[in-house]
């Protein structure tokens, strides 16, 4: 049987702590240039976001945008996870997993009240998560697709039965599936809030802002500000003016090319955090000629990819399809390597000495990465072709009808090694092998060995040559030395706030 527990003590340590930043390339952060004076908790706390959400039902509508600011600030869930994907308790004062994996119990802690007043119980949990269950149409329903049953065996205990073990069970629950919403509740989700979490959504101008209040009646450790004000600057360049200028004491998702800007200046200090951000090479590895190895390696020993992570400005190397953030992640440096003779060899033997191929690519990413692979592939006797695309475009020929040659695009989604088990997704890929490691993984209810039968899988994936993997993205963050603790892992898919404060000057 396996436990966690999680006290609030711990709780309120590791929200007021910054994670060090251990693997990140390029320039060492720059360091403040005075300490911060002492926390003002009638700050405000000015953070500059890029993507705006559509509505705020977190429940029936996908995205990072909401997962970023709504779990763990508004909703919380039975459990969450770190800035480094680990999974911790949240609602749960502890957990409990059965020797077989199959039972899952949970009890809750004391004195949880949603925004409206209402205590929470068990019954809420069992009533948000029988809604996950048979609702097809609420973000998660797939990941419940092995639950038998949930109940409550009391007021404080939650218990949740599977018909077969599944390891990234638990990891769903840290996600929109797990978070808990009151039993009965008639609030307007898509444009009001009625969670538990230590802020409460007080305006949203939009187009513009949204803005959280403390909340006072929280369960746990109070809030480090009295309010948050998430501005939305889609432009890089106008947050980098709105930084500069003093309109905001966070800027997230500075773009690599702007940052010395910001460095600059000397009023703030730059972070590089680590993210389960896979940019993706697609291979469609179902259509001619791309469905021989030898041309699929070829084209990844063409790639150059330290001067590619160069010209990005942000990101580490990545060899495979696990990142280092998620289970199973290890070097696969050896299976590859920048090789432009050898590149050619291969595709003489393949016969594809005048290959030409498309890049299909979503237009939002820029002509960065096409540019090199246009002169990577040249230098190889490879001709690319770019064809930038609207994003719906791009889902209807490439995700959907596999109508392409090559793809790129950012996979942010953590433990996402199943798209690579899974021979009809538009990667084409179809490996028995693969798939029954990664079956067994899942199955597996030892965490440490569910990981090394995904690294088994993922060094399959990376020899087959199944994709290249440009690099691992980072996300870069600029900080006003008056604020304390603002996470720099992770921060794309979620910004826990409960633990930042704001000193009254610098």
């Amino acid at each position: 049987m396996f436990r966690r527990t999680r006290r609030l003590a711990l709780i309120s340590a590791l929200a007021a702590t910054a994670v060090i930043l251990s693997a990140c390339s390029g320039t060492p952060d720059q360091e403040p240039t005075s300490a911060p004076s002492t926390p003002d908790p009638s700050a405000t706390l000015h953070v500059g976001l890029v993507l705006e959400p559509t509505n705020l039902d977190i429940r029936h509508t996908s995205g990072a945008a909401l997962e970023q600011i709504l779990i763990d600030n508004i909703y919380e869930g039975l459990v969450t996870r770190t800035q480094d994907n680990e999974i911790e308790g949240r609602l749960a004062s502890d957990y409990e997993v059965s020797s077989d994996g199959l039972t899952y119990t949970f009890t809750l802690n004391d004195g949880v009240v949603f925004h409206d007043g209402t205590p929470l119980t068990s019954a809420d949990v069992v009533s948000s998560y029988e809604t996950v269950r048979t609702d097809a149409t609420v973000q998660g329903n797939a990941d419940f697709a092995s639950v038998t049953s949930i109940t409550a065996p009391d007021p404080t205990t939650v218990e949740i039965v599977l018909s077969a073990p599944n390891q990234n069970f638990l990891f769903a629950l840290t996600g929109p599936a797990g978070l808990v919403f009151k039993s009965g509740d008639t609030t307007d989700l898509k444009t009001a809030e009625n969670g538990t979490g230590p802020f409460t959504l007080t305006r949203w101008n939009k187009g513009s802002t949204i803005t959280f209040a403390r909340n006072d009646a929280y369960w746990g450790e109070q809030a480090g500000v009295a309010q948050v004000e998430f501005q939305y600057i889609p432009d890089f360049t106008a947050g980098v003016n709105a930084a500069l200028a003093g309109d905001v004491d966070v800027l997230t998702a500075v773009d690599p090319n702007l940052a010395p800007q910001l460095e600059d200046s000397g009023d703030f200090a730059l972070t590089k955090g680590r993210t389960t951000d896979k940019a993706t090479l697609a291979f469609n590895n179902k259509k001619a000629p791309l469905d021989d190895v030898r041309v699929r390696e070829a084209l990844r020993l063409a790639i150059d990819h330290e001067a590619l992570i160069e010209a990005v400005g942000a990101g580490t190397a990545l060899y495979g399809p696990i990142p280092e953030l998620d289970p199973g992640y290890e070097d696969l440096s050896d299976v590859i390597s920048y090789d432009p003779e050898k590149a050619k060899k291969l595709l003489a033997e393949a016969g594809q000495e005048d290959l030409e191929l498309t890049l299909t690519i979503p237009s939002f990413y820029g002509t960065t990465v096409p540019k090199v692979l246009i002169s990577d592939f040249k230098k190889v006797g490879v001709t690319l072709d770019v064809k930038s695309v609207e994003f719906p475009t791009w889902l209807e020929d490439v995700y959907t009808n596999h109508d392409y040659d090559l793809s790129f695009v950012l996979h942010v989604e953590p433990r996402d090694f199943g798209n690579f088990a899974n021979p009809d997704y538009y990667f084409g890929y179809d490996n028995a092998k693969v798939q029954d490691l990664y079956a067994k993984a899942l199955a597996e209810v030892d965490p440490k060995k569910s990981a090394e039968l995904l690294a088994q899988a993922a060094k399959i994936v990376s020899e087959d040559h199944a994709a290249d993997w440009l690099y691992n993205g980072e996300t870069i963050t600029a900080v006003s030395p008056i604020v304390t603790g603002f996470p720099e892992d992770s921060i794309n898919s979620r910004i826990n706030l409960a633990g930042v404060t704001v000193s009254a000057e610098k």
